[in-house]
C-alpha cells in the first residue's frame, strides 16, 4: 500500500458531509464512527460552547490516539435559537419544532473539534456561525419532513442542501462549521501538524 493511499486522518463521525470536506480539502480520510450515539447524550450545561467541546471529546476519548494516521478528528455541531441549545431531532415531531423555532429567525450554528495526535496530546477548536433563515410555510416544511433529510442534522437541517433546494438561508461564517468543521480554520491548523510528505500538501 502507498502512501497516497493509506488514510492520513481517522474521522470520529459517520456524518457524509465532514468526510466529504475533508476529501474535498484533500485529505486521505478514514471514518471509524465511535461507539456512542450523540444523539442520546444530554449535558447538563447551559453553556453551548463547553457542550460542543464536551461531546467532541467524548467522542474522541473512544477511539484514542491514531496508530496508522497522524491525527484522528472528532467533532460535534449544535444549533443556539431561543436560548435552547438544539442537537439532532430524535424524531420528525422534534424535527418540525426545531425548524418552526429556526424559521423566519436568525440562530447561532457551533461545531467544536477535538483532534488527537499520535502522542496522545488533544487539540480543541470551536468556530461559530450565524444563520438566518427565511419565512417557511408550513407545506414546505411538511414536504421536507416527509423526505426524511432532517435525520442525523443538527437543527434538522444542511445548510448546502436547504440552499440548493431554494430555502431562504443565509450563512455569515464559515458555511463548514454549519456543517460539521469549520474548515476555514481546520484546515491550515491541520497543514501544520501534517507529515510534510502528505498527499493533501500536494492538492494546494
Amino acid at each position: 500500500m502507498t502512501a497516497a493511499s493509506q488514510a492520513t486522518i481517522i474521522l470520529a463521525s459517520q456524518s457524509p458531509r465532514r468526510l466529504g470536506l475533508l476529501e474535498d480539502a484533500g485529505w486521505n480520510v478514514a471514518a471509524r464512527p465511535p461507539a456512542i450515539d450523540d444523539g442520546r447524550l444530554e449535558i447538563d450545561t447551559g453553556d453551548p460552547e463547553t457542550t460542543v467541546l464536551a461531546l467532541a471529546w467524548f467522542k474522541a476519548a473512544q477511539l484514542g490516539p491514531p496508530i496508522e494516521a497522524f491525527a484522528s478528528i472528532a467533532a460535534d455541531t449544535i444549533c443556539v435559537a431561543g436560548g435552547r441549545i438544539l442537537g439532532k431531532p430524535a424524531d420528525r415531531a422534534e424535527a418540525r419544532g426545531m425548524l418552526g423555532l429556526l424559521q423566519d429567525g436568525v440562530h447561532r450554528t457551533l461545531s467544536g473539534v477535538c483532534v488527537v495526535l499520535k502522542s496522545g496530546e488533544r487539540r480543541f477548536m470551536i468556530d461559530a456561525a450565524r444563520v438566518e433563515i427565511g419565512e417557511l410555510s408550513s407545506r414546505v416544511i411538511e414536504e421536507y419532513l416527509d423526505g426524511g433529510e432532517w435525520g442525523d442534522k443538527a437543527g434538522g437541517y444542511n445548510l448546502a442542501d436547504r440552499q440548493a433546494a431554494g430555502w431562504p438561508i443565509r450563512c455569515d461564517g464559515d458555511p463548514g462549521t454549519v456543517m460539521g468543521l469549520p474548515m476555514r480554520r481546520l484546515q491550515p491548523w491541520l497543514r501544520a501538524i501534517a507529515p510534510s510528505n502528505d498527499p493533501a500538501e500536494d492538492r494546494g
